[in-house]
This record gives structure tokens, sequence and C-alpha cells, in this order.
């Protein structure tokens, strides 16, 4: 992706992260706010949109699976007496 793509891309989504609907507020080293991550399909390569560093690292964790992920949502969904 060039940068160029990237800025079409972060103009289109308006800054904000694809899953959460927020801009990224972590930072690095230097004390300046990570861009949001390039978020790909690892199996083709295919980029999906960008995320903030929580979500990317919530897809990553749980290993870009739809199933696992409606797994976790299901558990989160429970009601706990």
């Amino acid at each position: 992706m060039t940068p160029e793509q990237y800025g079409a891309m972060f103009e289109a989504c308006g800054g904000l992260c694809a899953i959460c609907g927020k801009p990224e507020t972590r930072t690095g080293r230097t004390g300046s706010i990570l861009a949001l991550a390039v978020d790909h399909d690892h199996d083709t390569g295919a980029v999906r949109g960008l995320l903030c560093a929580t979500c990317n690292t919530a897809v990553g964790l749980l290993n870009d699976d739809p199933q696992l992920l409606a797994a976790a949502t299901a558990y989160l969904m429970r009601k706990v007496e």
C-alpha cells in the first residue's frame, strides 16, 4: 500500500477504526499517536481496512477467525446472575 492509498483510505474512514469507530489513542515510543493499522486478510493479502491498535490486536489474537469471534460475542452476551 502506498502512502497515497493509505491517505485515501484514512480519509474515507474519517480517521476512525473500522471496528470500534474511534480514533487511535495509543502512542509510540516518541509519544506521538500511532497510525491506524492496515488490516489485511492473511490468506489473500487483501486489505480489509484500517484498525486501531486495540482492535487490530483483538482480531489477531482471535486468529482472524469469524467463528471464534462469534463464540466470544456469544460469551460476552450471556447474562450473568
